[in-house]
């Protein structure tokens, strides 16, 4: 059997359906639709990279460590930012080394062939590599967070990774993955992102979750506060999404509501507890204004 076929039994073992899938992301506070298990469970089955949209703190990063969490395989992560390249992204070339060796090579009075200055040993592994050349038994989680944020050329950069779990390295040749690693993209739609890098994923949309699903989750995820200041804080994000702000709160913000509530000794909300933990739910001045302008009592639920 070869280490392909053997990774691919090893995860149908850990996740055979999307209803044990769904289960074992609750088990590490990951609460998940049927929707997002089921792009999921595509993702490590078939495999096949999976991009995951959605306005910011929805929950699509958090999805990408629950799934490595729960494979128990490490998780390589991809931070994208305007102007990004393969130096950051791919690899690099560990040039101090390269000097070094010249050095030691003319110190010795031997000569030294340019091709044995971009052997393996001066390589410095970045992110993309470090995924294709994953030595398993399980493979990698690799996660390229905001892709959006990225130009489009680092896109196309991307296509022969995404299509055939391999790099290029002009020096060295192609490298590919002996266990293909589990690819999870995540944009918040800054940009719209070229049709060519969709073709090659699977797509879902993470929505804001409904009342009774956040407070579920932050129930999971902060078990230390009362059932009552959760439930009044759930309720308040979602009132305050409809107001005119900038920044809608998601589900990062309501817990870190709640996390500043129970660091407080606020047990349930009103207009006083809103007015003194607002700046952890609301990151705008702008956004503070139209709140207040709506009634801090109308927020609490009051």
């Amino acid at each position: 059997m070869t280490a392909a076929m053997e990774s691919s039994a090893a995860l149908a073992a850990t996740i055979p359906d999307v209803a044990s899938l769904a289960e074992r992301l609750a088990e590490t506070g990951y609460v998940a639709d049927t929707g997002l298990a089921t792009a999921l469970f595509c993702a490590v089955r078939l495999p096949q990279p999976l991009l995951l949209e959605g306005e910011a703190g929805v929950g699509k990063t958090q999805a990408a460590k629950a799934l490595a969490e729960i494979l128990d395989t490490p998780l390589i992560r991809l931070q994208c930012f305007e102007g990004i390249d393969a130096a950051e992204a791919l690899y690099e070339w560990n040039y101090a080394r390269q000097l070094l060796g010249i050095r030691l090579a003319e110190a010795r009075g031997e000569g030294l062939e340019e091709s044995s200055l971009f052997a393996r040993d001066y390589l410095v592994e970045r992110p993309l590599l470090q995924a294709v050349e994953h030595p398993g038994p399980r493979p990698a989680v690799l996660l390229i967070d905001e892709v959006d944020r990225a130009d489009e050329e680092f896109e196309a950069f991307l296509f022969e990774l995404l299509a055939e779990s391999a790099v290029t390295i002009p020096e060295i040749g192609t490298m590919r993955a002996r266990h293909k690693p589990i690819v999870i993209l995540t944009s918040n739609r800054t940009r719209d992102l070229h049709d060519a890098l969709k073709r090659r994923c699977l797509y879902h949309w993470i929505d804001y979750p409904s009342v009774d699903q956040a407070t579920a989750i932050v129930r999971m995820r902060v078990p230390e506060a009362g059932d009552r200041l959760i439930s009044d804080i759930a309720a308040a994000v979602s009132r305050l999404r409809t107001l005119d702000v900038q920044k809608p709160p998601g589900i990062a913000e309501a817990i870190d509501w709640v996390h500043a509530a129970v660091l407080l000794g606020v047990q349930e909300l009103d207009a006083e507890a809103v007015q003194r933990t607002l700046g952890s739910v609301l990151k705008y001045r702008e956004d503070h204004d139209v709140a207040v302008e709506a009634g801090l009592a109308w927020v609490s639920g009051a």
